[in-house]
């Protein structure tokens, strides 16, 4: 990926090689590897490794081959490798972490970060570790993140060579954007050398049809990468990022050149004046909508590490002012890369140092905060590049799976995300213990209660036992509760969680979600029993079993909620066995009950225990082994209601 990018990494190679160096002679791998041929250079390293010659140190460099022709992903293996060989390297860790980073495993990103951070001989990179395992920690709530936005791929210009930095001809309409698929092989990655190309859409809505063209001469080279083209509004001033082929002194690989529309044809490139800097790189370039700014990417000192975001001001004609750093709400230790400005003017731009899914991701600046675009338009792959054909439409580039090569282009809509409001839809009903049926309840009150048991709202019954509430999206779950004198309190729990529809499910931008909720009301009658379902026991023994201990919780419950009431715990066994037994057996087990409940707040004057043995059958003279389980019962019944 942006393969034009990759020549500024030759004098670090060198830097890298000459820090691990052992003893011996320089190796034909070395060799490539200070030249920047990091394709072939790992080729020879693997040689090496397979020879077990110098193991430790040629994964390393291997690695490191990898990270420096951004296919970071793939160095995470050999990193491992290397650390565990003891490699001479330093900052072997930390880009390791990288390495898990870009391959999507955040947590364990994260470990290694922290763990550089304490540990790390290079205390720049250790605080830039300290800064990074924020971000992969904070990265791991954003991957189920998916919005209603659509992608889809630009199959017509696509090719198995890389396709990015997309932008359109003020005039001609034409889409520009650069690819590697003809010419010379570069050697740092083993992919062609990037150049300008343009295609006229048949179908400008949908970006269909029409036949690819490479740009003039002029902007198109055989041995240096040409790439990211923008145009000022009026078309009459085009900069782009153009390559050092090596063979020039004074300026780094990457500098931003600039050609005018003059008399009906275009000039001859030359550098931009103040804008580049002698020592660093610079590239992505785009205008602002109103071609009075310049935002670009560079690598120059006095950044907040890896690549920076810059602007600069058009003075004149050609002549910009000194280049600003948007500053460290957008700029990180990480890569911050391809700034694009949207017609309503938002800044959108890519970046590997704020939160996201491992590698690059696309950004946007929205009221202040930088927000992270989200799946589909985020992978964990690089997504970068955003060009906007119109608001809310544009075309990016990604090197995803299941794309057709390197980096393809992608249009991408931003649509808007459909939100749901969640309500409660509610009866109150009173249920007749003689007949089983229900009748609705007016003019009472229910109250809606959070997971954490705060109070949130009251409403008020209306003559058909409705009600209505109206949840809130941050919470997930409730209690609705409604209190009548005479009756136990009605109880219901409510849950949203797996009840939000799909995006693509939901009609309109603004969605109501009902959830239906019944309450139920019963008369207390004093010294009826209720039967406590699935209390069961160990054979001949009282303790409270797990399942037990689920269906007493329940009574505990209608214990806190009925704060007025006494009750008698009672329990019952069958009539088999000896009376006496069967007596002293009941007893011990509605102790074990009662102490249960008691355990859990309830006050032990609330509760009594009594053991009735097989004195109380609900069927007498049992039979078969269902009539026995119904005698083997726990029950309680309210004694007493305080005023």
């Amino acid at each position: 990926m942006k393969t034009y990018i990759l020549l500024g990494a030759v004098a670090t190679s060198a830097a890298l090689l000459t820090g691990c160096a052992t003893s011996g002679s320089v190796s034909k791998a070395d060799k490539r590897f200070t030249q920047g041929e990091y394709e072939t250079a790992i080729a020879l390293y693997k040689k090496d490794v397979a020879k077990g010659r110098n193991i430790a140190q040629s994964n390393y460099r291997i690695a490191e081959s990898y990270r420096l022709s951004n296919r970071l992903e793939l160095a995470e293996p050999y990193y491992k490798a290397a650390l565990d060989g003891k490699a001479k390297a330093p900052d072997a860790g930390f880009r390791y972490a990288q390495a898990l980073r870009a391959s999507g495993k955040t947590e364990e990103a994260a470990t290694q970060f922290e763990a550089y951070a304490q540990a790390g001989s290079n205390r720049t990179l250790a605080e830039q570790a300290e800064a990074a395992a924020r971000t992969a920690r904070a990265s791991t709530a954003l991957l189920a993140m998916r919005t209603n936005d659509e992608v889809t791929p630009l199959d017509q210009i696509n090719t198995p060579a890389a396709e990015f930095s997309a932008t359109r001809m003020p005039e001609t309409k034409e889409l520009v954007f650069a690819s590697g698929r003809e010419g010379k092989v570069f050697q740092g990655n083993g992919e062609g050398f990037n150049d300008l190309y343009a295609i006229k859409f048949e179908d400008e809505q949908k970006l269909t049809g029409g036949t690819v063209r490479k740009l003039e001469s002029i902007f198109n080279s055989e041995d240096r990468h040409e790439a990211s083209a923008t145009y000022s509004p009026d078309g009459k001033m085009m900069v782009f990022a153009r390559s050092n082929d090596g063979s020039k002194k004074g300026y780094l690989s990457v500098d931003l050149w600039a050609s005018y529309y003059k008399n009906g044809a275009w000039s001859e490139p030359e550098i931009l004046r103040g804008v580049n800097s002698s020592t660093a790189d610079e590239f992505s370039p785009v205008f602002s909508p109103d071609g009075q700014t310049l935002y670009f990417t560079s690598t120059r000192k006095g950044g907040l590490g890896g690549n920076d975001l810059y602007k600069s001001t058009m003075e004149s004609p050609g002549r910009f002012s000194s280049p600003e750093n948007l500053g460290d709400q957008i700029n990180t230790p990480g890569n911050e890369n391809f700034p694009a400005i949207a017609p309503d003017g938002t800044l959108y731009f890519s970046s590997d140092g704020h939160p996201g899914f491992g590698k690059l991701d696309i950004f946007k600046v929205q009221k202040g905060k930088v927000a992270n675009l989200g799946a589909p338009i985020n992978s964990n792959g690089d997504d970068f590049a955003p060009f906007f054909t119109s608001q809310r439409v544009g075309v990016f580039a990604s090197n995803r799976a299941g794309g057709k090569g390197s980096d393809d282009l992608y249009l991408f809509r931003e649509r808007p995300y459909k939100y749901v409001t969640f309500y409660a839809d509610g009866t109150l009903v009173e249920r007749n213990d003689r007949t089983g049926q229900t009748a609705p309840i007016a003019n009472e009150t229910v109250t809606l209660y959070g997971s954490n048991g705060q109070k949130l709202q009251e409403v008020t019954t209306a003559a058909d036992g409705k009600f209505s509430m109206r949840l809130d999206t941050a919470t997930a779950s409730y209690s609705l509760i409604a209190d009548r004198p005479g009756y136990f309190a009605a109880r219901n729990t409510l849950s949203t969680i797996g009840k939000r529809p799909a995006q693509d499910a939901l009609p309109d931008l603004m969605n109501d979600v009902r959830v239906p909720v019944t309450l139920t009301l019963t008369k207390i009658v004093k010294n009826k029993a209720i039967v406590v379902d699935n209390i069961f026991y160990d054979y001949d023994k009282a303790d409270i079993r797990s399942d037990a201990a689920v269906e007493l919780d329940k009574l505990v419950q209608t214990l806190n909620d009925n704060p007025k009431i006494t009750i008698e715990l009672s329990s019952h066994t069958d009539s088999r066995g000896k009376d006496a037994y069967n007596l002293a057996l009941s007893q011990r087990r509605a102790e074990s009950a009662v102490a249960y409940i008691v355990s859990k707040g309830i006050d032990k004057s609330r509760i009594t225990a009594k053991g009735y043995g097989e004195s109380l059958p609900v069927v007498k003279g049992a039979k078969t082994e269902e009539d026995y389980q119904r005698n083997r019962r726990t029950e309680f019944k309210v004694t007493r209601i305080a005023e």
